[in-house]
């Protein structure tokens, strides 16, 4: 058996057993292996797909590449939830206390941002003193004081899949639906769950553009997981445009902070409780309990947000991890710009689009994000949005505020962010967040 061998039965379109997965992905941690070869296997997957056994076998080479948590031996049902990547999309801050004060037990592993999405654990970083790169001892004890953690993958975990990732970041083979679902599923996996709530994106500011798509890899990690015995529920979301009014670290953690003192825009809202109302349901799934209609649970997490248990988990949270408490008090302790601008409405009507992709771009440039990994990150830039689809507005009207420390990244960031709006004479119908579910 070589590599060249097992390379060329994939370009042909033949399906690989596990002992030549395992051959590839093992001499390739080992170093026997080179880069690469193993890239070009991953393009060759791109282009050939793969069958369920394939990617069930992948998914399971990568989770047992490292080690995985242990806990077992905290009380309580372990529900996790993942997001595909959007613009704007910091529902992982506020979903993770608001289960937490349900009652759920959540070890969230979240990742960082590269491109024009986000990463959790950038805007978290963004909070004086918070730890996300926490050892897998760290974790457990931590979930079994607080009943959460938020927390980056370790390197321990999964470390086949963070081999991987890095080659298919730099070989344009990101989007391709079996290592998709093999690289997310083989971490989440990791964290010893009993249930996941799998957010997957559509639109332009997500990996997958169309329904389809979207589908074909929700009902793939929808089976995986269940595989597994955890139960796995899928939400297809909208990110045609980007999630709540803020895009950029420090800026979503004061719109989260707001969220769970119950100020929060709709959209956020909608697809927050949603996707949390669906952990419920897995909750009393696994459980054993009678489940209830999804309003139903929707309506206790607007009464936890209400009483302010969700945010007395988010302080706790803080505090569990080093993070500067008094920031949930007080907001403006967070990093703050030297510079803000407002971007002026160059016509006047209703607002028909707002592309995601290049909105988070805009931010992007301003500092937001990553072009590369290991790029630094400016946590105080970004863009708050004044308006959004649907909104009529005149001409010269503040369309949104940038927030940057270049000043030399404001013009480009400008045209980008103009460059992302359409408009309309006619008032655009509002779709739902919610597209559909897959469990």
């Amino acid at each position: 058996m070589t590599a060249y061998d097992i390379i060329k039965k994939k370009r042909d379109g033949g399906v690989l057993s596990r002992e030549e997965l395992e051959f590839i992905i093992d001499g390739y941690i080992k170093g026997s292996i080179p880069d690469y070869q193993v890239s070009a296997l991953l393009m060759a997957i791109y282009f050939q797909g793969a069958n369920e056994e394939e990617i069930f076998t992948l998914t399971d080479i990568m989770l047992r590449s490292g080690k995985t948590l242990d806990l077992s031996f905290i009380d309580g049902i372990r529900i996790d939830k993942h997001s595909t990547g959007g613009v704007g999309d910091k529902v992982s801050i506020i979903l993770a206390p608001l289960l937490s004060s349900a009652g759920i037990i959540v070890p969230m592993i979240s990742g960082r941002g590269l491109g024009h999405t986000g990463g959790t654990a950038d805007k978290l970083e963004a909070i004086p003193g918070f730890r996300v790169e926490l050892s897998l001892s760290e974790i457990p004890e931590i979930i079994e004081k607080h009943g959460l953690v938020m927390a980056t993958q370790s390197p321990e975990i999964a470390p086949a899949d963070r081999l991987l990732y890095s080659l298919r970041d730099v070989t344009a083979t990101v989007d391709s639906i079996p290592l998709i679902a093999s690289s997310i599923m083989s971490k989440k996996l990791a964290e010893d769950l009993q249930g996941l709530v799998l957010d997957v994106k559509i639109g332009s500011g997500a990996f997958m553009k169309d329904i389809k798509k979207a589908r074909e890899l929700a009902e793939l990690m929808v089976k995986i997981g269940n595989r597994y015995g955890v139960k796995t529920v899928a939400v297809i979301t909208d990110m045609s445009e980007p999630l709540g009014r803020t895009v950029g670290n420090s800026l979503e953690i004061k719109e989260s902070i707001l969220a769970l003192r119950g100020k929060w825009p709709e959209d956020l809202k909608e697809v927050t409780l949603n996707l949390g109302a669906w952990a419920l349901w897995l909750r009393d799934v696994i459980s054993g309990n009678t489940t209830q209609d999804i309003k139903d649970y929707v309506k206790i997490l607007e009464g936890l947000i209400d009483d302010g248990s969700a945010f007395s988990k988010f302080v706790e949270m803080l505090e569990a991890q080093g993070g500067n408490p008094e920031i949930a008090f007080r907001p403006g302790l967070l990093p703050v710009a030297r510079f803000t601008e407002h971007v002026m409405s160059p016509e006047e009507g209703y607002i028909s689009g707002l592309n995601a992709e290049l909105v988070g771009l805009a931010s992007l440039h301003l500092g937001a994000g990553r072009k590369k990994k290991g790029d630094p990150i400016d946590y105080s830039a970004g863009i708050v949005l004044n308006k959004k689809t649907g909104d009529y507005v005149k001409k010269g009207e503040p369309l949104a505020i940038f927030h940057f420390n270049k000043e030399e990244a404001f013009e480009e960031a400008k045209a980008l962010f103009l460059k992302a709006l359409s408009f309309s004479q006619a008032e655009p119908e509002k779709g739902n967040k919610i597209i559909e579910v897959i469990k």
